[in-house]
C-alpha cells in the first residue's frame, strides 16, 4: 500500500504535500472485464484506462485504487477497459460506448487523451455521469466532471528534495509525452530545484510529441533517456512518463555512483514490481488520482455529481510527496517550510516552463 499521507495547510508527519500527472486498468486490449462489487448495491462503474492500464505501477495504478475502493466500500460492481498504441478517436469513442451500453453509470476515462471522445459519447448520452481525468474543456457538456490535479505543486516539492540531495548540482526531468500536461510536472521541478539553487543544471528529456503518446508506455525509451542524463552529469532524475519511468528507475538503479531516482503518481518504492530498485527511489510525487476518482463515484451515487472542474491541489491533499524508506527525513524541516509557502500562497509554481 502507498505509503504517503494527504498534506492540508500544515506539515505533516509521514508525508509532505505536493502536486502532480503522468502517464495513463485491465490488461485486456480494448475488451471488458466485469468484477461483481461486494454489495451488490446497483451502483456499476465503468473505467476507461489509458496505455498501460491496470498495473503500470504508476498514473493508472493510482485511478484503479480509487476504482477498488468504491468496490469495497460502495458495493459497486465494475467495469474495466484499456486503450491500446496507436489506436484511433473511434476507438476510445466506442470503448466509451460499449461501457454505457452495458449499464454502466458513471463512466471515467483515465487520462487527457479521452477529452474529444468523452465529449461526443457523453452529449449522446446525457444520463450517463462521465469523469475525465487531467483534462477539462469548455466544450464539454454539462454530465461530465474534470478531475484536475495541481501537478506543478508537488513537482516543485520534488523539485525542492532534487536540489538539496544532488551532489553534482545537475538533476534531471524526463516527460511522457510533451503536452501541456506533463509540461506542468517540468515547470514545477524546475522552479523547484532552483528555488534551492538558482544555478543548478537541469536536463530535460521528452520521450515523444502528440500525436504520439507512446512516450507513457515504453520504458526503454525510459532507460536510455535517463542514462543519456547521466551521462551528461545529472545524479537525481524525475520522470513524470507513466510506465516508461520504471526504465528511468531502473537506469538509475544500474548506475555506479549515489544516484537518485523520483517516482510519480503512485509511491513507487511500495509497488511490488520495482521493490529491486526502492533503495534508489529518493521519494515520488503522488498524484492522488483514487481519491479524485473514490470521491466522484461516490458523488455519483449520492446524486450529487457537479459536472464543470473539480481541482484537487496541494491543501486538499490531492498531491502528496512519498517518504518510503526515510531517504528525505534529513531535509523534511525544508520540505515543509516549502509546502507552507505554497499553501499559504506566498509561493507561486508556474504551471508552464519559464524561458
Amino acid at each position: 500500500m502507498r505509503r504517503s499521507l494527504k498534506l492540508a495547510a500544515a506539515v505533516l508527519s509521514g508525508s509532505l504535500g505536493i502536486a502532480s500527472l503522468a502517464a495513463c486498468g485491465a490488461k485486456s486490449t480494448d475488451t471488458t472485464n466485469a468484477n461483481a462489487g461486494a454489495g451488490g448495491s446497483g451502483l456499476k462503474v465503468g473505467m476507461a484506462y489509458d496505455i498501460g492500464g491496470r498495473g503500470d505501477q504508476s498514473f493508472n495504478d493510482s485511478a484503479a485504487r480509487g476504482l477498488d475502493q468504491a468496490k469495497s466500500e460502495l458495493g459497486a460492481t465494475i467495469n474495466e477497459a484499456e486503450a491500446k498504441s496507436g489506436e484511433s478517436e473511434g476507438d476510445k469513442e466506442q470503448r466509451l460506448k460499449s461501457l454505457v451500453t452495458g449499464g454502466f453509470n458513471p463512466v471515467i476515462a483515465v487520462g487527457f487523451v479521452y477529452q474529444d471522445a468523452v465529449n461526443k459519447v457523453a452529449k449522446e448520452n446525457p444520463n450517463v455521469k462521465f469523469a475525465i481525468v487531467d483534462s477539462f474543456s469548455p466544450e464539454q457538456p454539462n454530465n461530465v466532471t474534470s478531475l484536475t490535479f495541481s501537478e506543478e505543486q508537488g513537482s516543485y516539492l520534488a523539485g525542492v528534495a532534487a536540489a538539496l540531495k544532488s551532489k553534482t548540482k545537475h538533476v534531471g526531468f524526463i516527460g511522457g509525452v510533451q503536452s501541456e500536461l506533463i509540461k506542468k510536472f517540468e515547470a514545477g521541478y524546475v522552479a523547484g530545484a532552483k528555488s534551492v539553487d538558482p544555478n543548478i543544471a537541469i536536463e530535460v528529456t521528452y520521450l515523444s510529441t502528440p500525436p504520439d503518446n507512446t512516450g507513457f508506455a515504453d520504458p526503454g525509451k525510459g532507460k536510455q533517456a535517463a542514462q543519456g542524463q547521466m551521462d551528461k552529469g545529472a545524479d537525481v532524475i524525475y520522470s513524470a512518463a507513466g510506465s516508461s519511468g520504471s526504465g528511468a528507475i531502473e537506469a538509475v538503479y544500474s548506475a555506479s555512483g549515489s544516484k537518485w531516482a523520483i517516482g510519480v503518481d503512485s509511491d513507487q518504492a511500495s509497488q511490488p514490481a520495482l521493490s529491486k530498485y526502492k533503495d534508489h527511489i529518493l521519494t515520488s510525487m503522488v498524484k492522488n488520482v483514487n481519491t479524485g476518482v473514490f470521491t466522484f463515484i461516490k458523488s455519483a451515487k449520492d446524486g450529487s455529481a457537479q459536472s464543470g472542474k473539480k481541482n484537487f491541489d496541494l491543501k486538499d491533499g490531492g498531491v502528496s510527496l512519498a517518504t518510503t524508506g526515510g531517504f528525505i527525513d534529513d531535509i523534511k524541516a525544508k520540505l515543509d517550510a516549502a509546502t507552507q509557502q505554497i499553501v499559504s500562497g506566498a509561493t507561486k509554481v508556474p504551471t508552464a516552463p519559464q524561458g
